[in-house]
Order: C-alpha cells, then sequence, then structure tokens
C-alpha cells in the first residue's frame, strides 16, 4: 500500500504533541507512516523539547545549522522522504480530532493534491496583542471547503496539504521567495498552470500559534513585498484582490494619491491594529498601501 511521508518544518516551537497525536493516528492510514520533523535553525533553548523524537519509532528528527527559510527546508523535507505521499504540516498545528488521518486516507485517491484547511478556537484571546492574528485566522482563514473549492489554485495552503511526491518534486517551492509568504501561491499557480487538480475537503488542523500583532504585521508586510516580487518577475499574481486592487488605482492614475493620503493615517491605523478591536479593513488599507509602495519603486 501507498505510504505517507509528513513534513514538519520547525522552528522555536515545540512539536512534540503534533508528533505524538500523529503517532496515534498513523494506524489509520493503510500503509508504512513517517514523521520527518527538520529543525531550521531555532534558538537551542527552544530545539531542547524537541530532541528525544530522534528516539521514537517512525520519526526522524534532525537539526540544521543555520536558517535556510521556509521554502527550501520543505523542498529539502521532500527530498528525504520515502514514500509516495506527503502530508505537508506546519509547526503550529494540532490536530483537531482522533480522525484527522483516516479522513486523508479515504479522500487520498481524489485528486492528486488535497487541502484540509485551519480553524481556530472559537473564543477570543484574552490579550489585544494576539487579537489580531486571532481575526485575521477566523474571518479570512478558516473557510469552509465548499468555498475554497471556489478557487482551488488561489486557495492552496501549503500547510495541511495532502500531494503525490513525485508531483511536489517536480514542481518544488520558489527558494528565491526567502521572505515570508506566497510561496504557496506561486506553488498553485504552476498547478493550475500545469492543470493538476486541486481537490479542497473539510479536514482542517487546529492553528496554534497566534503571533503578537506587530510580528503578524511585519509577516504580512513581507508577504506584500514577495508577491510584488513575483507580479513583476513573473506576472503572477495580478488575480488577487490585493494587486488586482492596486494595478486598477494605478490604471487609473490614482496611486500616488492614494498613498499619500494614507501616510496621514498610518498612525491611527496601527494603533487600532494593535488594539482589543482591530478592524481587517484597516489592515487591508494598510496592505494596499504598502503594495502601492512596492510597485511605485
Amino acid at each position: 500500500m501507498p505510504g505517507l511521508s509528513v513534513l514538519i518544518p520547525v522552528f522555536n516551537r515545540n512539536v512534540t504533541p503534533l508528533v505524538y497525536a500523529l503517532q496515534a493516528q498513523a494506524k489509520d492510514w493503510d500503509g508504512p507512516v513517517e514523521i520527518l520533523c527538520l529543525d531550521d535553525g531555532s534558538r537551542e533553548v527552544e530545539r531542547l523539547p524537541n530532541h528525544h523524537l530522534s528516539k521514537l519509532a517512525g520519526v526522524c528528527y534532525e537539526e540544521l545549522p543555520h536558517n535556510i527559510g521556509r521554502a527550501a527546508i520543505r523542498n529539502r523535507l521532500a527530498q528525504t522522504a520515502r514514500y509516495e505521499w506527503l502530508l505537508l504540516l506546519d509547526n503550529d498545528s494540532l490536530l483537531p480530532d482522533s480522525r484527522f488521518l483516516a479522513r486523508y486516507a479515504a479522500a487520498r485517491m481524489q485528486a492528486p493534491v488535497l487541502v484540509g484547511g485551519t480553524t481556530y478556537e472559537h473564543t477570543a484571546p484574552s490579550t489585544a496583542e494576539l487579537t489580531l492574528r486571532w481575526l485575521y485566522g477566523r474571518l479570512r482563514e478558516a473557510r469552509p471547503a465548499a468555498v475554497r473549492q471556489r478557487a482551488p489554485h488561489g486557495q492552496l495552503t501549503l500547510n495541511n496539504m495532502l500531494v503525490d511526491t513525485k508531483l511536489f518534486r517536480q514542481f518544488g517551492l520558489d527558494e528565491q521567495l526567502t521572505r515570508y509568504g506566497h510561496e504557496d501561491t506561486k506553488f498553485g499557480w504552476l498547478l493550475r498552470q500545469a492543470g493538476i487538480q486541486v481537490h479542497h475537503l473539510d479536514n482542517p488542523v487546529l492553528h496554534d500559534g497566534l503571533e503578537p500583532a506587530t510580528m503578524f504585521l511585519q509577516k504580512s508586510h513581507e508577504a506584500v513585498r514577495n508577491l510584488a516580487l513575483l507580479y513583476r518577475a513573473e506576472g503572477l499574481g495580478s488575480d488577487t484582490k490585493l494587486l488586482k486592487a492596486a494595478l486598477q488605482l494605478h490604471r487609473w492614475g490614482l496611486s500616488e494619491a492614494v498613498r499619500a493620503a494614507f501616510k496621514l493615517r498610518q498612525t491611527q491605523v496601527r494603533r487600532n491594529l494593535l488594539s482589543v478591536r482591530p478592524s481587517l479593513r484597516q489592515l487591508d488599507a494598510l496592505k494596499l498601501y504598502w503594495m502601492l509602495t512596492e510597485l511605485a519603486k
């Protein structure tokens, strides 16, 4: 029977709960299962809780001496995988129930790429600094499969994706994208261009790594820069809402006026996004400002 290689890039995170949960469900995949964990240059104190994983049956845990980036580490994990299917998981994921692998096993013949989705806790965090990331996750990322399937390649996410090993190795991830974000955008674009089917299903992981709003904004800015880079270099991303809006303003000759107007509001917008009641519309406006700035370079 076809085997499963679970790929978990690790960075400053204790992945023991995730690995134990996967081990407990390995019997639900009708074939061999291996769990590959590769630490991407974490701090020593963060690596310590994971050291014992190398002693577990069916688990391979290794450490890199320095950080090589989100795309490169997944490519490296995929190259060392032994089995026919890859399950890509972020290190801040948890399994919501005991049927996670069983659902993938039942669905794997539907398409060479399956995306299970992400869910978040229903209760808001108690601190303001985590509210923005939680709200964004709940309202923008936690989408049911039926909604994601309307644009299957555009809604593809690397976290919680089951993919045919040969297919992933064929296309791989763009290691030139060294900043955070949009490795999955390009991967989905390549699959769509090649006519590869992507199927979404309701098999979410629980996101367990809420970041402080300052860090989330920094990563969001990096993602905008990556998207602008992909557009300038390869013409990719013009169908995304953000880039579509920015290009429309440019065609109307309004880019500079919008940038100037928003620049006056930057402090007010950031104050809102760091508060206990952040507005995602304000976040959208900030990302549009960032994109217009990138396109003006």
